[in-house]
């Protein structure tokens, strides 16, 4: 008799070259060994130095996509990353109002690594009024935690996490997770504030190099652990190593970002299946 894997639904647009996006979402929950289900929310024109374009997939389509299979298979969690329009999140909200026991994580994909906007005020403005209250976890990097919260004539630079998570709480964000990799500290930090106000720091080791869809692996991989079974602060730890580990192996196919290899481990294994065979 096969084995049951959980299924994770994820929503994103869509990245040639498998470094973010709904790629990278397939690539980690599969190696985590969770069965991905993968909705089309866009279909993005990039490389690994950025992104030309990005046309959003009919919401139509985007809810037929979602409740054939929703009507078909049980759902263990559910991921968002690009969600490509304002019409794409009402979508997936009224959906989610049906599965409210499915915990929801949240990468809330603003810019590419190189700058490119993906998202306007619009649509950012959906996406905190009809997503986060229903979010069990966000994973913004402190650019986009800063971005999202920021009010009037603040100085962006002087929006403290702490302050940024409080605000995000507001919105109705349960749990949160700011990632430190583009601050400059010399570790990078990882803060995971929980709702029962609970404030756990992760110190990390920086690595040397920049890389393509790192935000989407952690936040896949944390719906893959919590799909799994494990507690929030085990799954977004497990998550953060998975990521690392998958950093550290990257490769540059192209000439511009670093691609991080989310199958590490299998390469690992069957090399250690060689050495045994000798």
């Amino acid at each position: 008799m096969s084995k049951k894997l959980p299924n994770v639904m994820t929503f994103s647009a869509t990245d040639a070259t498998s470094g973010a996006g709904l790629q990278a979402d397939v690539l980690t929950i599969a190696s985590l060994r969770c069965n991905p289900l993968s909705i089309v929310t866009g279909v993005s024109v990039q490389d690994t130095i950025g992104v030309r374009g990005l046309t959003a997939i009919n919401a139509e389509l985007v809810n037929d996509q979602t409740r054939t299979i929703l009507g078909d298979m049980e759902i263990s969690a559910f991921k968002c990353g690009l969600l490509g329009s304002v019409e794409n999140i009402r979508i997936i909200a009224e959906i989610l109002e049906d599965y409210p026991e499915i915990p929801l994580i949240i990468d809330p994909v603003l810019a590419s690594g190189r700058g490119d906007d993906l998202v306007n005020a619009e649509i950012m403005k959906a996406m905190l009024e009809l997503l986060f209250p229903k979010s069990y976890l966000i994973t913004p990097n402190n650019h986009e935690a800063r971005r999202m919260v920021i009010e009037g004539n603040e100085n962006f630079e002087d929006l403290s996490i702490d302050l940024c998570a409080k605000r995000l709480k507001l919105l109705g964000c349960k749990n949160i997770l700011i990632t430190g990799a583009d601050e400059n500290t010399e570790k990078v930090i990882n803060t995971l504030y929980e709702k029962s106000g609970t404030v756990n720091p992760f110190h990390w080791d920086r690595l040397p190099d920049a890389y393509h869809g790192s935000g989407c692996t952690l936040a896949s991989a944390v719906s893959a652990y919590l799909a799994l079974g494990f507690n929030l602060k085990t799954a977004v730890e497990e998550a953060q190593i998975f990521t690392r580990e998958s950093l550290k192996n990257a490769s540059k196919p192209g000439k511009g970002q670093y691609i991080p290899d989310r199958l590490y481990e299998m390469m690992e294994e069957k090399g250690n299946a060689r050495s045994s065979n000798n």
